[in-house]
């Protein structure tokens, strides 16, 4: 963006409204809490962010054969993943966190073999569950939108690799997977900012991540405005830089 662009009327005037709200919070509302709860709003924060990156990276891998069983599956892979994406996209996340965590989480317990093993500790805890259901949930509808994105690439391309004879699997890799990732780059943007703001939903299960910190100021100290104004800066941060990097990545990436 230019500086000229920049500082049209209508942005200065909202750069000028939202100074004169920032010196007004600074000022009006009380903040002496802050060096008490830092410590845990910074381990709250890194849960936050390492549950988006992990759980963003996994879906994804796993939406990439979703997408693919629907675009050119045979039908036994095709409607399992239909299935798949239907169910997750047609039902509430915080019902899968919660089917994952009570359901799972109470069922595990009660076979002698898990107790037993070296995965018990791990499975008492509730991230796991929230890892898991955040990653199904990305997959289910990164899914549907790689299956678009496969049968958007031109299939010309694909039949002149053939006739040279290259490999299925160099073709897919080299071809047909890049320029479908290309494809939905802007869509993958703006779920992974959808993802992160799904995140609070875990706090529901006890995993304190930075939603969850800013409950814990609000019920300790009774203090409402002034936690949840420095939560939506956390989200909007970390917002615009998914939106930098994806824009960053998309300049990257050649359109030929």
């Amino acid at each position: 963006m230019t500086l000229r662009a920049l500082f049209q009327p209508h942005r200065i005037v909202m750069m000028v409204l939202f100074a004169i709200f920032v010196i007004w919070c600074a000022m009006s509302l009380r903040w002496d809490w802050i060096p008490q709860y830092a410590p845990l709003a910074l381990e709250g924060l890194w849960r936050t962010v390492w549950i988006l990156v992990v759980t963003c990276i996994l879906g994804f891998l796993l939406a990439i054969p979703l997408g693919l069983a629907q675009a050119i599956g045979p039908w036994y892979l095709a409607v399992p993943a239909r299935v798949f994406c239907t169910v997750i996209r047609g039902t509430p996340l915080l019902l899968q966190i919660w089917l994952l965590y009570y359901g799972l989480g109470s069922l595990f317990p009660q076979i002698p073999w898990i107790r037993g093993s070296d995965l018990w500790p791990y499975l008492r805890q509730a991230w796991p569950y929230a890892v898991l259901a955040l990653t199904l949930s990305y997959a289910g509808y990164e899914g549907e939108v790689m299956r678009g994105a496969f049968s958007s690439v031109n299939k010309g391309q694909l039949e002149a690799a053939n006739s040279f004879g290259m490999p299925r699997f160099t073709m897919f890799r080299r071809i047909w997977l890049p320029q479908a990732i290309r494809n939905v780059l802007p869509t993958l943007g703006g779920e992974t900012i959808l993802q992160l703001k799904a995140t609070p939903l875990v706090a529901t299960i006890t995993v304190v991540e930075i939603y969850a910190v800013s409950s814990r100021v609000r019920s300790d100290m009774l203090i409402v405005y002034e936690p949840l104004l420095l939560l939506a800066l956390f989200y909007l941060i970390i917002a615009g830089i998914i939106t930098l990097l994806f824009r960053k990545f998309e300049n990257s990436v050649p359109t030929r």
